[in-house]
C-alpha cells in the first residue's frame, strides 16, 4: 500500500528500510523522503514503524491524549 503519495513510498519500502537498519523517523525522512512534502503521511509512517517494532526506539510517536467527552447544558430562562 502506498503510504506517501508525494514520494510514492509504500509500506513495503518502509519495512525494507527498517530491515536494513533504519530505526528512526528522521532517518526514514532522509532516506525515503516521507513526510517531507505535504506531511500528511507522517502518522501512517509512524504506524508502520510501530508495527515493525521500532517505535520503542525512536519513531517520534507520542500517544494522543484521550478525548474528553463534551457535555452541553441547556440554559433555562430565568
Amino acid at each position: 500500500m502506498i503510504v506517501c503519495v508525494c514520494k510514492s513510498v509504500s509500506d513495503r519500502k518502509i519495512r525494507a528500510s527498517i530491515a536494513e537498519g533504519v530505526d528512526s523517523f528522521d532517518e526514514l525522512q532522509f532516506e525515503l523522503g516521507v513526510a517531507s512534502c505535504c506531511g500528511k503521511c507522517a502518522d501512517s509512517v509512524r504506524d508502520v514503524m510501530m508495527q515493525s517494532g521500532v517505535c520503542a526506539s525512536r519513531c517520534g510517536f507520542e500517544p494522543q491524549p484521550q478525548a474528553v467527552p463534551m457535555m452541553f447544558y441547556e440554559r433555562k430562562a430565568a
